[in-house]
């Protein structure tokens, strides 16, 4: 190889790495090119991203008044509970109204008609009936279980009376009626137990 062919040589790789970079820069100016000239698929992504965006922008305002929603609902609960505190008792003191009207009349016709008890006690008859009958109404019942078996969970012994007339362990008498509210007690009946008389 002649000296002149040696000097053109690395002219000729030069040229070869010059053509290669500007090939290249020419695919990169048409990759930029097209995405100028709006390539579907970089139109595609648009138009999910904008979908995309939409829906964020709705699911945000449905959890916005969701919230709000729940808020409301938490508020008019405890309204409600607080008016069911204020009011729980407002059916029962409705029907204690007539009862006490009954008494106040009793206790009036007892003044003008002193010493007239049989109407004195035809009154208080009737008052009792109100109430009792004010009481069932709102689910409010009587315990009084003589005769029956001691029940701890609703009678309460306060003493014992040795007997052969009742079975053993069964209430010979009632000092003081218990009450239940719905099946659940307010007060226990205050009871005397009968117990086996003692032979000797």
């Amino acid at each position: 190889m002649s000296q002149k062919d040696k000097s053109e040589a690395p002219d000729d790789a030069k040229d070869v790495e010059d053509t290669a970079q500007v090939e290249g820069e020419i695919e990169t100016a048409a990759e930029a090119d097209a995405v100028l000239a709006g390539d579907p698929d970089v139109e595609t992504l648009a138009a999910e991203l904008e979908a995309a965006r939409a829906d964020a922008e709705k699911y945000r305002d449905q959890a916005v008044r969701a919230a709000a929603e729940m808020e409301n609902i938490r508020k008019r609960s405890q309204r409600d509970v607080e008016a069911a505190k204020k009011f729980a008792i407002e059916k029962f003191a409705t029907e204690l109204l007539g009862v006490r009207d009954s008494l106040e009349l009793g206790l009036k016709a007892a003044e003008d008609n002193a010493g007239d008890f049989d109407k004195l006690k035809e009154g208080m008859d009737m008052t009792q009936r109100m109430l009792a009958s004010s009481m069932e109404k709102v689910g409010i019942e009587a315990i009084n279980p003589e005769g029956e078996t001691f029940d701890p969970e609703f009678h309460e012994a306060v003493s014992t009376q040795p007997t052969d007339e009742l079975p053993a362990n069964s209430v010979a008498a009632v000092m003081q009626k218990g009450y239940t509210l719905n099946g659940r007690v307010l007060r226990a009946a205050m009871v005397t137990v009968a117990k086996p008389a003692d032979k000797g």
